[in-house]
C-alpha cells in the first residue's frame, strides 16, 4: 500500500530531522528574521529543510514538494500527484527560547488530502503518524479525540487574543486557555484528547497544518478553515483561512459563535 510505504518514509525522514535539529538546540544557533512578519528563521530550519529535500525527493523523485524553508518559485508542484508538505521545524521561537515544544511536520497530499502523515517531537521522543483511513497513532498507541461537546469549560489551545470578545458573537465562550507555539503540535494534542480543541484565526500556511489536519482527522475529530470550509492542500497560494479543530459537536459550536 502506497500511504503505508509513505509514512515510513516519512517517519525515518523525521527521525533524521531530529538528529540533524538536536544539536543546535540551546547552542546559541545563527538566526535571522525572515521580514514581512513572517518571524524567524535559524540554521538549524535550514540543515533540517536541505537534508528532508534530498531525502524525501531522491526517494519519491515525482512528488512535488512545498516547505516553509524552500522558495515556492514555480507551478510545478501543482502538476504533480503528490506532494510533501513539509515544516522544517514548527515553532521556532520556541526552539530559539530552549523549549521543548517544537517539532518537525511532514506530510503528503493528493488531490488536496492528505494521506500520510508526521509530527515528531525529537525532544520529547513523541511520534504522531497517521495515514488516510488507517486511524492515528502516538507512539504506536491509537489515538482518540475529546468527545466533549459543550464549549463552556472545554479545554482549547489557542492564542490569547482570539479568545477576546471581539471575535465572538455574545462573548468568549468560558473556555480553558492553553497554549503551544506549535500548530502541528496544538493539532497532534487535540487528537490525543489532552485538549478538546484548537483554533488559530489569522491566515494559516499548510506547512504549520497538513500533518496534523490528517492526525486529527483519524483520530475522530474535525479540521476545517473559520468558515467552516474542509481545508484543500497544495494550493497555487498555500494558504488557509485560519483553522478550527475538535471533535465535530465542538467545532460547530465554535463556527456557530465566531462573528
Amino acid at each position: 500500500m502506497q500511504e503505508t510505504d509513505d509514512l515510513e518514509l516519512l517517519i525515518e525522514a523525521a527521525r533524521n530531522a531530529g538528529e540533524i535539529a538536536r544539536p543546535y538546540w540551546r547552542a546559541e544557533p545563527k538566526t535571522w528574521d525572515k521580514g514581512g512578519g513572517q518571524g524567524p528563521v535559524t540554521e538549524a530550519d535550514l540543515a533540517v529543510d536541505r537534508m528532508l529535500h534530498e531525502y524525501l525527493l531522491s526517494e519519491r523523485p515525482d512528488y512535488g514538494w512545498l516547505s516553509e524553508e524552500t522558495v515556492d518559485a514555480t507551478a510545478e508542484r501543482l502538476g504533480r500527484d503528490r506532494v510533501f508538505i513539509v515544516d522544517p521545524i514548527d515553532g521556532t521561537r520556541s526552539f530559539i527560547h530552549g523549549d521543548h515544544n517544537w517539532a518537525h511536520s511532514l506530510a503528503i497530499a493528493e488531490a488536496g488530502e492528505v494521506v500520510a502523515a508526521v509530527v515528531y517531537l525529537p525532544m520529547r521522543d513523541r511520534l504522531f503518524t497517521a495515514i488516510k483511513g488507517g486511524g492515528a497513532e502516538l507512539n504506536g498507541e491509537i489515538l482518540r479525540a475529546s468527545q466533549r461537546c459543550d464549549l463552556d469549560g472545554a479545554t482549547v489551545l489557542a492564542p490569547r487574543q482570539h479568545l477576546a470578545d471581539e471575535h465572538w458573537q455574545g462573548g468568549s465562550p468560558n473556555f480553558i486557555h492553553k497554549f503551544r507555539p506549535s500548530l502541528a503540535y496544538r493539532l497532534a494534542l487535540v487528537a490525543q484528547g489532552r485538549y478538546d480543541a484548537m483554533f488559530a484565526f489569522r491566515p494559516t500556511w499548510e506547512w504549520d497544518v497538513a500533518a496534523g489536519t490528517l492526525i486529527l482527522s483519524e483520530a475522530g475529530g474535525v479540521v476545517s478553515d473559520r468558515r467552516g470550509k474542509k481545508p484543500l492542500f497544495n494550493q497555487p497560494k498555500p494558504q488557509l483561512d485560519g483553522l478550527v479543530a475538535g471533535c465535530p459537536a465542538l467545532a460547530q459550536g465554535i463556527l456557530a459563535r465566531l462573528k
